[in-house]
């Protein structure tokens, strides 16, 4: 790129502004001291920053809006909405419109859909001390005490970089960016965020397998401790990796086992390799497990959709290692936001499809037909909108206007099948109470079915209403980058797969800790306080604030919604001490509860059986309707 002698000369005085910044021994902007004093290393920054406004403000060959669509908005050098940017916003909403009215059109012609078919099989639920478990399924009780420890890490860290919002040199007198720089704790907070879920689901993949297959190889508990181990080797190296790497200490070898800078990919490579590797050796354990049931079945059945959903998220984590620190930007972003939202919006949703009507056909309460009708139901809704939908992340980053016309009609679409688990939550929620009341033991699965419940309603409110609002291209246009995206991932990220990880956790302990143990209380007084506490961290402070600076960069203008002097403002800072109570709550309330029932599970795990018969790994004994009498159903 040649620079006009006025850049050249803007671009010296940029240069030494940021090293002044960045080498200042302070920490009154919440990074540590002389964050960056390496004189090569200023001018790279300063660079790259020349680049990306060239490319915001220089128009492509042959059109009239920039690189980024004229984004960010910026009158001094004529950026505001392109064309494309409002036809799109205006074509998507039709397309909400029209694709809500086929679903209810659909859901009101066709009553097999959904949740709302009926077995008439009376059920009597086994009291949890008399399911018999398999020694890989026991280790799971420390699987999840790991994944509550890392959930009370996650929100330990995500308090202190909410507390640098409110103070941004202080935190309740301490000199915190000293040891933990805002950058540090936040990275720390969102990678734990994919983590502390994903240990979750492996173990409670590992639990239901031996389920679904009836049987359980030897030695599978020993693979199950080890991946445990590895998984603990991971999350504890990448983390004083990006220690390291933010610190500077890693040099050269910062991109491997430092910190990558990716969002939510921030761990270096080696870290990120070895994830990848024990995802599918999970995958493999799981197929240990059931390939001789595989072997029966057809490949449109229940089992082998809990097969393939299981392995298409290492299939599409491993995506994330085509984002090299040595490519350029837009290249490197697209295969990022492909395991951000591919990964986490479309395939992670599918398994807990899966997941969740395997628990509900393994109880008995519905049957593998109606099972599989919402499965691919939800396959076909959930690829449609997720799939394509990706490019809503991908409106300003260099790629083609249509990305923006694709990814804001099919963003629409992901709205439909929110809907739709919305109003389904009814049905869902009654399906245990229907059954219960013809059993003559109760359902023990009220606290993890609620838990299930709660990811319908913010699946809906977090990731539906929310999503939909930023995702609009007019909206993201002015937002992006504010916190009105932060009150979306809180509701979205935490709403469904937090609250969808708290229930796996909850089923699967029920069996796991002897029945004179359990505490129906501390279930129910987490799940109130997580469920409180995230709607007050998204109401009484993101969504509003949100909505302050998207006012803001209409008004003022992006730079100034997102500057210092606006996020450091009086009132600002009153609504990030407004968030404090449903902090506290939170943590508290919820996470301390969950973290008590994780310990009962291990200090107090049930005996060990010895299987002769698969029967007796069933959760529910079922008696069938006369005319069908003698022919038992798993």
């Amino acid at each position: 790129m040649t620079f006009t002698g006025a850049q050249a000369a803007a671009f010296e005085d940029v240069r030494g502004y940021y090293g002044k910044f960045f080498s200042e021994p302070t920490t009154k902007y919440g990074l540590r001291p002389e964050a960056i004093t390496d004189p090569r290393e200023i001018k790279q920054l300063t660079a790259f920053f020349s680049w990306s406004a060239w490319a915001a403000a220089a128009e492509r060959p042959g059109l009239n809006y920039s690189y980024t669509n004229d984004w960010p908005s910026e009158p001094l050098v004529g950026n505001a909405p392109s064309a494309n940017t409002v036809v799109w916003s205006v074509v998507s909403l039709i397309a909400l419109l029209g694709g809500l009215g086929l679903l209810f059109g659909a859901v009101g012609r066709w009553s097999f859909l959904g949740w709302q078919g009926r077995d008439q099989r009376r059920l009597t639920f086994r009291t949890p001390g008399d399911v018999a478990l398999t020694p890989a399924q026991r280790t799971c009780a420390w699987f999840f005490l790991v994944m509550a420890a890392l959930f009370l890490i996650q929100t330990l860290v995500g308090a202190a970089s909410q507390h640098y919002r409110a103070e941004i040199a202080s935190f309740f007198g301490f000199d915190l960016a000293q040891f933990l720089p805002f950058n540090i704790v936040r990275t720390w907070h969102v990678q734990l965020s994919i983590l502390w879920v994903s240990t979750s689901f492996l173990a409670a993949g590992i639990f239901l397998a031996s389920m679904i297959a009836g049987r359980e190889p030897r030695n599978q508990h020993w693979l199950a401790y080890g991946l445990l181990g590895a998984l603990a080797l991971v999350v504890f190296g990448s983390m004083a990796g990006e220690f390291a790497g933010i610190h500077g200490w890693m040099g050269s070898l910062w991109a491997w086992f430092g910190n990558q800078g990716y969002e939510y990919l921030d761990l270096g490579r080696f870290w990120q390799i070895l994830l990848s590797a024990g995802l599918f050796i999970w995958v493999a354990m799981l197929f240990r497990v059931m390939r001789v049931r595989l072997r029966r079945e057809s490949v449109g059945n229940m089992p082998w959709m809990f097969f393939l959903a299981a392995l298409a998220i290492p299939a599409f984590y491993a995506v994330g290692l085509l984002a090299r620190p040595d490519s350029s930007f837009p290249v490197a972003d697209y295969w990022r936001f492909m395991v951000v939202h591919l990964w986490v919006e479309d395939f992670l949703e599918l398994f807990t499809t899966v997941m969740v009507a395997y628990i509900f056909v393994l109880l008995g309460v519905v049957s593998e037909r109606i099972a599989l009708t919402v499965i691919f139901l939800d396959i076909v809704l959930y690829s449609v909108g997720g799939v394509v939908g990706t490019l809503h992340h991908l409106y300003f980053s260099g790629t083609p206007a249509s990305a923006m016309a694709l990814g804001s009609f099919f963003s629409a679409a992901e709205v439909i099948p929110l809907t739709f688990l919305t109003f389904e939550a009814w049905s869902f929620l009654q399906l245990g109470a229907h059954q219960e009341s013809g059993s003559r033991t109760p359902f023990p699965h009220r606290w993890a079915v609620m838990f299930l419940v709660a990811v319908g309603f913010w699946n809906f409110l977090g990731a539906g209403i929310l999503g939909f609002l930023i995702n609009l291209p007019i909206v993201s246009y002015y937002e992006i980058g504010t916190t009105l995206t932060t009150a979306y991932a809180h509701g979205a990220m935490m709403g469904v797969y937090g609250m969808l990880a708290a229930g796996f956790a909850l089923f699967c302990l029920r069996y796991l800790i002897p029945e004179e143990r359990w505490s129906e209380r501390a279930a129910k007084v987490s799940f109130w306080s997580l469920n409180i506490g995230l709607a007050w961290m998204v109401f009484a402070t993101l969504f509003p604030l949100g909505l302050l600076q998207l006012y803001e960069s209409v008004n003022t203008g992006y730079f100034e919604a997102r500057s210092l002097q606006f996020l450091t403002g009086d009132t600002v800072a009153l609504l990030e001490w407004l968030r404090l109570p449903g902090d506290v709550l939170f943590i508290v309330g919820g996470v301390l509860p969950l973290l008590y029932l994780c310990y009962l599970g291990v200090r107090y795990t049930v005996p060990r059986v010895t299987l002769e018969e698969p029967e007796d790994i069933l959760f529910t004994e079922i008696t069938e309707p006369a005319e069908t009498t003698g022919r038992r159903e798993r």
